[in-house]
């Protein structure tokens, strides 16, 4: 009897939670009644390049303090992401962008190939060297979007061209092929990728070089002027901050803007009248994209590209101030979604990161408080938080907040045979910070550690606990019913 009344007590829950107060399904489901999942129609696909976990706490404590939030900071599911390539430890951009866009593991260097893809410098011309039979190419988001009747963009800080923008759309052996990955987008084009359809919608960013033929002062040795025919196929065009400005959503709905010959600049160094910001380009991406009324809803990339490039170069308030930069565009398409979805039922937006850097936060520091004009905070020294005096080494000398594990400023001997650092001198806007371990100029390395991920709107309640990149395809194909 007892077995009895536990069983019938059971299925008595289990059918009350199945009925609402109607007697109909659940709330929550949708889809008709039919008890489906709901689906994001929307996706934005956040990816700050490089910003491992101490990048965006030291962004935080340089924007808002060590109390402050960042927006990505509010976002209501969180969890980590593993990033290892199928042949390194430590990955690039290449195969940890392609992973999240296809779902496949792949070798460093390669753009959305097949796991076997042999990564092959490419020629001097940055035309593929793959070979025949070296891999083949595995779908991606963006391109099950586009087959899904979905309006898609790609917006980045760097080339449109480089590893992070060229995963979404491109297939190629090795990154640097960057004159081919270009023409992969050029609707109808030798190479156009045609899994594209009628090209991607709108593309933001630098990397004007791979769309000009050489004549031109671009780097094409085939005599292609690509912008030329984007033009040609219907795309409105911009090359600075006045002829963005002059992009109408409302007439324009296919577009492309291409700011700088190399990759865009750093947001600390960014001229506002030449070069558009990361928000304003999300924002009208977003309004081209999202009020469409002859799509199926969109898939946008938005990439925070030179915070991995600040970090590089270990000049730490370049890096900081770009995440920064990249912050403010994630609030920046929340807004503007909830605008048109208050309560983001259509929407899924996702914010993670390819991989991490070798950034780390030094010493017991005293609370710095955010970044001002006369506070260093965390760019500063080292200041003990017990009575506020510099905290000094084995070599009795100063040393800054924030340094590198490997990079190119290491001082070789003991440190008090150099100059001792001082707060302004750590804080300069082109201070590189020491490092452990020297590497040449620039070449401070990527880590090997977990990233962030966080997510917000439809279906972002399954990002969470310990990921690996290739399950976040997964993860966003199903709530997108790609």
């Amino acid at each position: 009897m007892r077995t009895l009344s536990l069983t019938l007590a059971v299925t008595a829950a289990i059918g009350l939670a199945a009925c609402g107060s109607n007697g109909g399904p659940a709330s929550g489901s949708a889809n008709n009644n039919q008890g489906l999942r709901p689906v994001a129609k929307n996706v934005i696909f956040f990816l700050g390049d490089g910003m491992g976990i101490n990048t965006t706490t030291a962004a935080r404590i340089y924007s808002v303090g060590e109390d402050g939030e960042l927006t990505m900071d509010t976002l209501p599911e969180s969890g980590f992401v593993k990033t290892f390539s199928n042949d390194a430890q430590v990955t690039d951009s290449a195969p940890s962008m392609s992973a999240y866009m296809t779902g496949v593991k792949m070798n460093n260097e390669v753009i959305s190939m097949s796991t076997n893809t042999q990564a092959k410098s490419p020629t001097a011309d940055f035309t593929s060297n793959c070979g025949s039979g070296n891999g083949q190419p595995v779908s991606t988001l963006l391109e099950l979007a586009k087959a899904g009747g979905k309006a898609t963009g790609v917006v980045t800080t760097t080339r449109v061209t480089h590893a992070t923008p060229a995963a979404t759309y491109a297939h190629v052996c090795h990154r640097d092929a960057e004159s081919d990955i270009a023409a992969q987008l050029v609707p109808g084009g030798a190479l156009f990728n045609a899994k594209l359809q009628d090209g991607v919608d709108v593309v933001f960013g630098g990397g004007r070089q791979f769309f000009l033929p050489k004549a031109a002062g671009g780097k094409r040795a085939d005599g292609r002027d690509l912008v030329a025919e984007l033009k040609a196929k219907g795309y409105g065009y911009a090359a600075d901050k006045t002829g963005f400005n002059a992009l109408d959503p409302a007439k324009t709905t296919r577009a492309v803007g291409l700011f700088t010959s190399s990759h865009m600049s750093y947001d600390l160094d960014r001229d506002a009248a030449k070069e558009p910001s990361l928000a304003e380009m999300t924002a009208k991406a977003i309004s081209m994209l999202a009020d469409r009324k002859d799509k199926q809803g969109f898939f946008l990339m938005v990439e925070g590209g030179r915070i991995d490039h600040a970090l590089h170069e270990t000049t730490a308030k370049k890096a900081l101030q770009d995440t920064v930069a990249f912050d403010q565009a994630i609030k920046t398409a929340i807004d503007a979604m909830k605008q048109r979805d208050p309560d983001l039922k259509n929407t899924l937006i996702v914010v993670t990161a390819d991989h991490d850097h070798t950034l780390v936060l030094n010493g017991y520091a005293q609370r710095t408080g955010k970044t001002t004009p006369s506070n260093p905070g965390v760019l500063g020294l080292v200041k003990n938080y017990s009575n506020g005096s510099v905290a000094t080494d084995a070599d009795g000398m100063p040393y800054s907040i924030i340094g590198f594990g490997n990079g190119e400023n290491r001082v070789n001997g003991n440190r008090n045979a150099a100059t001792a650092l001082t707060d302004a001198a750590v804080s300069a806007n082109d201070y590189h910070q020491e490092a452990a371990v020297r590497m040449p100029a620039g070449g401070e390395t990527h880590g090997g550690t977990d990233v962030f991920i966080g997510a917000i709107g439809q279906g972002s309640d399954v990002f969470q606990g310990f990921l690996e990149n290739i399950d976040v395809f997964g993860l966003v194909k199903k709530a997108a019913a790609l």
